[in-house]
């Protein structure tokens, strides 16, 4: 047995059946942890790389239980709400808490698996994947979990299952080379071309997203690479960026597969559930028309772009 079977990964969610996350029908793994801090995080429980307890308040029946055996006060009954006292909360306590709770209302936010168990997993459904399909691995960021993510790929590759990553790209050229061995789809991020701005959406620089985009874009993978830029209202989505990506990435590679990823409303209702971690909007904006994300896409046709995933 190799030494990595012992690795650890800390997953927050699995999602089988999954149709939205590569070809076919996928399983997609969401490892927690990401060295980004979007404004906009359509997964903002992966952000963080730590377990925590999350609390669903239309799931409480206020038995009370989870207060009563509370031995820290990390969980406290306020105006007639069960609150988690996030600073007093310990391993110990958080899982005493999970146990007892009778209908679910407090969880943990993901659970650390070895890698028999998610390989194991995944071959639940591996009769499904000959058509197509495979494992998809998101997040969160999975080269926040390098090693790991790179074990599970290998493993994968190995009893013949197709791979997928979602990356920001936020990852030393020498993780990803070694991952490209085992990948066979890359979809990769590339949120905002100005560095400055790049910044100060994600908290981040994007020197380093720039290189490793240029050397997934000149490897033997290119044609199995998918840069994704998602219209964020008011951040991403306005002409200058989608122009000067489209313009960098068709330099590189004039037959790159480039998607523009339509903004998503859905996230802004997981933010109730994280603490001193605000959405990026009051009010909700709506999703892109057609005719506004053909204005989008018109932009990349006239920047080089001529493989654009629509």
């Amino acid at each position: 047995m190799e030494k990595n079977n012992n690795l650890m990964g800390r997953i927050f969610d699995i999602r089988r059946f999954s149709t939205h996350d590569g070809d076919g029908i996928r399983t997609t793994i969401f490892l927690k942890g990401c060295p980004l801090k979007c404004a906009w995080c359509q997964n903002p429980e992966g952000i963080s790389s730590e377990e925590n307890l999350i609390y669903f308040e239309n799931k409480c029946i206020n038995c009370g239980l989870c207060v009563k055996n509370c031995s820290n006060e990390s969980i406290i009954e306020k105006g007639g709400k069960i609150c988690i006292v996030k600073e007093k909360c310990t391993d110990e306590q958080n899982h005493v808490a999970v146990d007892i709770c009778p209908t679910g209302a407090l969880t943990m936010d993901s659970k650390s698996y070895t890698l028999d168990e998610v390989v194991e997993i995944a071959i639940k459904d591996k009769a499904f994947f000959k058509y197509g399909g495979g494992v998809t691995l998101s997040g969160g960021e999975p080269f926040s979990q390098a090693d790991f993510t790179i074990a599970l790929l290998k493993r994968l590759k190995e009893i013949g299952i197709n791979t997928a990553i979602e990356t920001s790209l936020f990852v030393s050229s020498e993780y990803l080379l070694e991952a490209l061995l085992y990948l066979d789809i890359i979809f990769a991020d590339f949120k905002e071309f100005d560095n400055k701005k790049h910044k100060a959406f994600t908290g981040v620089s994007n020197e380093l997203i720039k290189r490793n985009i240029k050397l997934i874009l000149e490897s033997d993978k290119k044609d199995y690479v998918i840069i994704r830029t998602p219209l964020i209202p008011n951040f991403t989505a306005n002409n200058d960026n989608i122009s000067a990506i489209s313009k960098y990435i068709s330099d590189i590679y004039p037959n790159v597969k480039y998607e523009l990823l339509n903004y998503n409303p859905l996230a802004k209702s997981k933010y109730n559930l994280i603490d001193n971690l605000d959405y990026c909007f009051e009010e909700n904006p709506k999703m892109y028309t057609d005719e506004q994300m053909k204005e989008f896409q018109d932009i990349a046709y006239l920047e080089g772009v001529q493989n654009l995933i629509k």
